[in-house]
């Protein structure tokens, strides 16, 4: 497989989550996950959208603003994971969305140091 296809694999692993955060606030209960969550869950993943269009139409974009993003928004869905009284189905979208981001950062900068070096 060449560089370029395991970079739109890696940035289509991230734009699943993103889609997910953006669905949060009008998904949301107020409680699980808190609004204040929620609306920043939300926040994250459309900009995270803009960032993986503008990144497969132009390859040559650099790629650590969304990998930030999409590493912020992973930390913010670990408490689903560990709290108490979480849902099972918020549970299960924390772990997906941790999962994919842990995936598409690795794709997105095998081949690419730059990506994740400071």
């Amino acid at each position: 497989m060449d560089t370029n296809t395991i970079r739109r694999a890696g940035l289509l692993a991230l734009a699943v989550p993103s889609l997910a955060d953006v669905l949060t606030l009008p998904l949301a209960d107020g409680e699980h996950p808190p609004y204040p969550m929620a609306v920043l869950a939300t926040l994250l993943g459309i900009v995270s959208l803009g960032l993986v269009v503008r990144a497969l139409r132009d390859p040559s974009r650099p790629l650590r603003p969304l990998v930030a993003l999409r590493v912020l928004s992973a930390v913010t869905a670990l408490p689903a994971l560990v709290v108490d009284g979480v849902p099972s189905a918020a549970q299960a979208v924390g772990g997906v969305i941790v999962v994919l981001t842990a995936v598409g950062v690795l794709l997105v900068s095998r081949g690419n140091t730059a990506v994740v070096a400071s």
